[in-house]
């Protein structure tokens, strides 16, 4: 203490001999002054330490120095300067206190806070037990530091005991280890915290709530991870908020980002539907089923089109086809699918439609899977759909979509309704598109680029047929290519009075009308040209009918007048195909079993 005495009084008269030195020596004076300042709140924090740990005499350090100096981690950190005896000679000390008592006098003070703050400090080397989170904020607000000093000191000094553990310095009290020792302390005191924090380096960051906010917080946060993602598995999970009051050019609230509405349950649609579950999803809607309140809450269908430019026009001339089918037959006996009315929901068209249950491709899966229905249902199926082919003609409308998926059922599977109109049109508006009807169900014409009528849908309404009945496509072609390939297997070369009509022949066929065929080179794995001139059937449909079935002797008649009604349906020529009225009279209709 004598030698600092004499650093300080030496230290003292150079500031005195340096007050008259003009500006450059204020300069260096303030510059002085402020380091003296630093370095003795450091050297009050090294006495501070020294006392905690009852190691008195130890030196004050800068933030940079090994702040595990003299303990037992020591040298777990490199010091890149050591504190000198001409730094602690420049701190200025009260000359009324003796350093001593201060250091004795902020240890007492710190014992107190640390008391009423309720964290055990028996050694700098021992865990500190942690209040839970809510009540240790309780305490901090409760127990002010009595000046900003103390209040820094008593920061530092926490901050330090976590460094100690291993963690980053907070402003929080010091935060233990391990997870299991708060979780038993909050299993202990479970009114005062009724939840254990997640993340321990979330819990030192993120602004604390009391017990009692936490409360009166709702059960769904949408910010907390147990909840990401869980309302979103299907739209009919979705809880419906009937106070919030929801502004309607922001459609964000209630579409997705592809246009399609976000169904939620419970939902009343033109205040009278009220959703009960979700039902599917094509390309141009999403499909609910739904409680009629005005009608003793019988069931109906509510297509809800995209929110989409497009999406709405194709919407708009679905619903005026669906009109007219309906005006052409009042009497419900054509087996189109039944509008009820439509109506407008947050910038949706919604289709009010008869419910039915399921589609033709669910029936088969689940009553015929890889081996087809029996062929009195197919019988059956296939007079009902080709009656809703006939409306069609007599309306003047093309589905130009026909397949098991746009054919559904009722729910005791005995009728058949045509449905999903959303690629129809008029007869006069058939634009040629080598894309039109989905693939395995696309006819010939389309593909070669002719001018077609009825025929594509008898087509297409051909392969349905021959699918209940087996359970397999067809035609299953994976390009335009390879199902002209496929149609050629069947029913041999396509005639060539129609490949020189087509549009888009140059694709398919050389000017000799010979078959181009494109392939994959089983070698190199590149697609290659193959020109082949001679094309002759290599399938035989009535043997892939009965399938090696040990068959009665009345079933197998039906089949083979099934095979002789789809050979007539699969004429290439569209202009030989059979007719809806002559199919309508052929023997498999009109024969029962």
């Amino acid at each position: 203490m004598g030698s600092r005495d004499r650093f300080r009084g030496r230290s003292r008269s150079r500031d005195r001999d340096m007050r008259g030195g003009g500006t450059r020596m204020d300069r260096e004076r303030d510059r002085e002054r402020f380091r003296d300042r630093d370095r003795a709140r450091d050297y009050g924090r090294g006495m501070q330490r020294n006392g905690r740990d009852g190691r008195a005499g130890g030196k004050g350090r800068k933030p940079d120095d090994d702040r595990f100096k003299d303990s037992l981690s020591e040298g777990l950190k490199q010091q890149k300067e050591s504190s000198s005896e001409s730094e602690i000679a420049d701190i200025d000390i009260d000359d009324e206190e003796d350093e001593e008592k201060i250091i004795e006098k902020r240890r007492k003070e710190r014992e107190a806070l640390l008391k009423k703050l309720g964290v055990l400090n028996e050694d700098s080397n021992t865990m500190t037990e942690v209040e839970p989170p809510e009540l240790k904020q309780v305490s901090m607000i409760s127990t002010a530091p009595s000046s900003r000093n103390e209040s820094r000191e008593t920061t530092s000094q926490r901050a330090e005991d976590n460094d100690y553990d291993g963690t980053d310095q907070s402003l929080t009290p010091p935060i233990p280890n391990e997870r299991k020792a708060l979780t038993d302390k909050v299993e202990r005191k479970p009114k005062e915290s009724p939840e254990p924090p997640k993340d321990l380096d979330r819990q030192s960051k993120e602004p604390k709530t009391s017990a009692k906010e936490n409360s009166k917080r709702p059960e769904w946060d949408m910010f907390a991870e147990q909840d990401i993602d869980s309302n979103f598995d299907s739209p009919g999970t979705v809880v419906a908020n009937k106070q919030a009051h929801e502004n309607p050019a922001l459609t964000d609230n209630w579409d997705d980002a592809e246009g399609y509405y976000r169904v939620r349950i419970g939902e009343i649609l033109d205040n009278r539907y009220v959703v009960a579950n979700y039902t599917g999803q094509g390309v141009f809607s999403t499909v609910v089923k739904a409680r009629d309140q005005a009608r003793g809450n019988a069931f109906v269908a509510v297509k809800i089109i995209r929110n989409n430019e497009i999406m709405h026009k194709t919407g708009l001339r679905e619903l005026e086809i669906l009109k007219k089918l309906n005006d052409a037959d009042p009497s419900d006996r054509y087996h189109c699918l039944r509008l009820y009315r439509h109506f407008f929901h947050k910038q949706h068209l919604c289709m009010v439609l008869e419910p039915l249950s399921m589609n033709l491709r669910e029936v088969l899966k689940k009553y015929g899977k890889n081996v087809g229905l029996h062929i009195k249902a197919v019988r059956s199926y296939t007079q009902q759909l080709l009656l809703a082919l006939k409306l069609l003609k007599k309306t003047g409308i093309l589905h130009a979509d026909i397949k098991p998926d746009n054919i559904l059922v009722n729910e005791n599977n005995l009728v058949l309704k045509l449905c999903d109109f959303g690629s129809a049109s008029s007869i006069t508006d058939n634009e040629i598109t080598p894309y039109l009807v989905s693939r395995f169900y696309r006819a010939p014409e389309i593909i070669l680029g002719l001018t077609y009528d009825y025929g594509i849908d008898m087509w297409s309404a051909g392969c349905s047929i021959y699918e209940l009945y087996t359970g397999k496509i067809l035609f299953s072609g994976q390009s335009n290519n390879q199902m002209l390939k496929c149609f050629m297997d069947l029913k041999g070369k396509i005639p060539n009075k129609l490949i020189r009509k087509g549009q888009f022949k140059d694709q398919h066929f050389d000017q000799n009308c010979n078959f181009l065929s494109h392939e994959i080179d089983k070698i190199t794995e590149r697609e290659k040209v193959v020109v082949v001139s001679m094309i002759k059937p290599t399938r035989d449909l009535q043997q892939e009918l009965i399938a090696g079935q040990n068959l009665p002797d009345d079933q197998i008649r039906k089949v083979s007048q099934l095979k002789d009604l789809l050979d007539k349906v699969f004429a290439l020529d569209p202009a030989k195909r059979i007719s809806l009225n002559h199919a309508l009279a052929h023997p498999f209709i009109q024969d029962k079993i």
